[in-house]
């Protein structure tokens, strides 16, 4: 018997590889099942908290659609706040609620509630809210009102994180701000938050949200002013954010008076010519002149070459500053109290500065051979100076000038 070789193909064996077969993407199922859910409970979040636990449902895959449907009752259209036309609407959404603390806080804790459950929706609440921020104009004013109180409680409750940015950023759209939207919903964002927050808390939200010094940018542009600031937050109760933002206004106008002066005395300029300088700004800014006082002395001490610890050298240094920019203080100290809170602004330094703590004498005498200090506002603050910071040694040390000069008025 002869065997006969068995045929076999030729060629290369090539290997398949599986592929993940994607399921379709079926948005509208889920969201009816969430709609149902709402229906099946009557719209009590507690119970729809429950169901919701217990489900199966892809979250991880349609979180921005979960979101729409707590927000507004139903599933939008792609890259719009329009519900879909096919698929039914749930009564019980926040839009449809009272604009009303009570009624919207039961939203956040159940929304609080999901994510704790579902940690990975923080986006997706994230990307719906902001969509809805920027789509402002489209809600109803009662609408925009209740979404403000929400993102409102949302900060105070710490909704798992939010993060500010999410909220301010995309405010700051032009034809939102330009029609004044954006204006009436931060206003009732800051209403709310401040029933139950303190400013300083306001403010670190604002700081986190890249807002802290830019409120006027909620106004629009023919009313971004300090003046219509006031005017718009005083009307609405809002005086604790005027004195903010005032605040805020006056420490960059001080910034930029030092830096200009700073920068006039560093190059010598003639004192003449700084002195209109100052003046037109602290005119242009608006500042007390108590105030300005007191910047002048800090810019002028700053500006002061000191030589580290040899004390006679930066003694040296100090007079010369005092005598050489005289002029400059004497333009400002234009009456009784001015020079009297020059005094006391000396006494302070002097208090606090190690260089200058023995100086005391030597800068009130320099400063009244100057013609800066007068007499009488000399003897006022000797005898009933009301800042302590050091006043029981300074008075001590400046008994000898004293008693010259009352030796001096007698002898007139």
């Amino acid at each position: 018997m002869s065997s006969k070789e068995k045929p076999t193909l030729g060629g290369q064996r090539i290997k398949t590889r599986k592929r993940n077969i994607a399921a379709p993407l079926d948005p509208a199922s889920f969201s009816d099942a969430i709609v149902q859910n709402y229906l099946d409970n009557a719209g009590d979040l507690e119970l729809v908290a429950k169901s919701i636990e217990s489900s199966d449902l892809n979250f991880s895959r349609y979180g921005d659609t979960f979101f729409e449907v707590v927000f507004i009752g139903v599933r939008t259209q792609p890259g719009t706040i329009k519900p879909e036309e096919e698929g039914e609407r749930h009564p019980y959404s926040l839009i449809d609620c009272a604009a009303q603390r009570e009624a919207i806080l039961p939203y956040v804790l159940f929304i609080q509630k999901t994510l704790r459950r579902r940690p990975f929706l923080i986006k997706s609440l994230e990307n719906v809210m902001r969509k809805f921020l920027q789509s402002l104009e489209f809600f109803e004013e009662n609408e925009r009102q209740k979404l403000a109180i929400f993102t409102a409680l949302a900060f105070s409750q710490k909704l798992s994180g939010l993060p500010p940015e999410t909220v301010f950023q995309p405010l700051l759209k032009d034809n939102l701000v330009a029609k004044g939207i954006v204006l009436s919903f931060i206003t009732e964002f800051f209403k709310e938050y401040l029933k139950e927050n303190s400013l300083d808390d306001l403010i670190a939200l604002l700081k986190k949200g890249k807002m802290e010094d830019n409120l006027l940018e909620f106004f629009p542009s023919g009313k971004r002013t300090s003046e219509a600031l006031s005017e718009h937050f005083t009307k609405e109760g809002l005086t604790s954010l005027v004195e903010y933002n005032d605040k805020k206004m006056f420490e960059v106008k001080l910034k930029e008076i030092k830096s200009t002066l700073t920068t006039m005395i560093n190059e010598e300029a003639e004192i003449s010519e700084v002195t209109e300088v100052v003046k037109q700004q602290v005119k242009d800014a608006k500042f007390p002149d108590i105030e300005v006082v007191r910047m002048l002395w800090d810019v002028l001490m700053e500006a002061v070459q000191w030589s580290g610890k040899n004390q006679q050298q930066n003694s040296n240094s100090a007079l010369r500053q005092v005598n050489a920019w005289a002029g400059l203080m004497n333009a400002f100290c234009t009456s009784g109290k001015l020079e009297l809170e020059l005094i006391y602004k000396v006494q302070t330094q002097c208090y606090e500065d190690a260089k200058l703590m023995k100086l005391f004498p030597e800068i009130v005498r320099s400063l009244y051979d100057q013609d800066v200090l007068a007499e009488d506002t000399i003897l006022l603050w000797f005898r009933k100076g009301s800042n302590q910071k050091g006043r029981q040694s300074f008075v001590k040390a400046l008994e000898p000038f004293v008693k010259w000069l009352e030796e001096a008025e007698e002898e007139e």
